[in-house]
């Protein structure tokens, strides 16, 4: 357990897998406080924490960058800021999106969450999660211009204006799903602070869609969970029911 996700955990290895298996044989995952109640856990920060870790663990160290042609967008997560325009931040989280094309439909995707729309952010996020060569395409935000090691594709909006999902739908399917998800497995509740584990956990099962079996996500998360490094208490965030 040393050097894994399991790390100084007290709790034995069954009660992990069983958790395991609840977080990746259900279609839309589970919650912590169903988790709990499922497990039969003495408190929730307990169940928590185990989700938090095994969120960490779907990041598979050193994964392939997406390729072909990728869609890049942005998004955001939070409540409404009065009297902010465009893509001013205010109290929202701002969510960059990348979605791989497979023909007419979605391949892989990477989602992070980032500081700003300002071009060192987005280029960093393009050649983190891009293989270098690929065709990207993104709206007309001039902070994506000046992009270096890939063929850019820009889409400005006709005037008047169409609906922008018509420009890179990919990115706007993907981030439909994501809010409908946010939104009903964990009914919006996710602080800023804990949102880019629950990115980890939507890019992982949306990247798996295509498997039937369920089998294979648990054996999957398992062989990550050995490979991760540790992720002690005090670095996850303190968790409120």
């Amino acid at each position: 357990m040393a050097g894994t996700i399991f790390q100084d955990s007290k709790l034995p290895l069954t009660v992990w897998f069983r958790a395991m298996w609840q977080l990746t044989s259900q279609k839309n995952g589970i919650s912590a406080l169903g988790l709990q109640r499922v497990l039969g856990l003495g408190s929730y920060k307990t169940a928590w924490a185990l989700l938090h870790k095994l969120r960490r663990a779907m990041v598979r160290p050193g994964r392939d960058r997406l390729g072909g042609v990728v869609e890049v967008d942005e998004t955001y997560w939070g409540g409404e800021d009065a009297g902010l325009r465009g893509r001013q931040i205010g109290t929202k989280a701002l969510i960059a999106v990348a979605a791989e094309a497979d023909g007419r439909g979605i391949g892989r995707i990477r989602l992070r969450r980032i500081a700003d729309t300002k071009r060192q952010t987005l280029h960093q996020f393009i050649a983190q999660a891009i293989e270098p060569g690929s065709t990207v395409h993104t709206d007309g935000l001039k902070p994506y211009s000046q992009m270096h090691g890939y063929v850019h594709q820009r889409h400005v909006p006709p005037r008047p204006p169409v609906d922008a999902q018509h420009l890179l739908p990919r990115v706007h399917r993907v981030v439909s799903l994501l809010k409908r998800w946010l939104l009903g497995t964990h009914q919006g509740a996710i602080a800023h602070d804990y949102l880019d584990d629950y990115l980890n956990e939507f890019t992982f099962r949306f990247n798996r869609r295509a498997s039937a079996s369920r089998g294979k996500l648990f054996y999957r998360l398992a062989q990550q969970a050995v490979q991760v490094e540790p992720a002690p208490f005090a670095s996850l965030a303190h968790p409120n029911p």
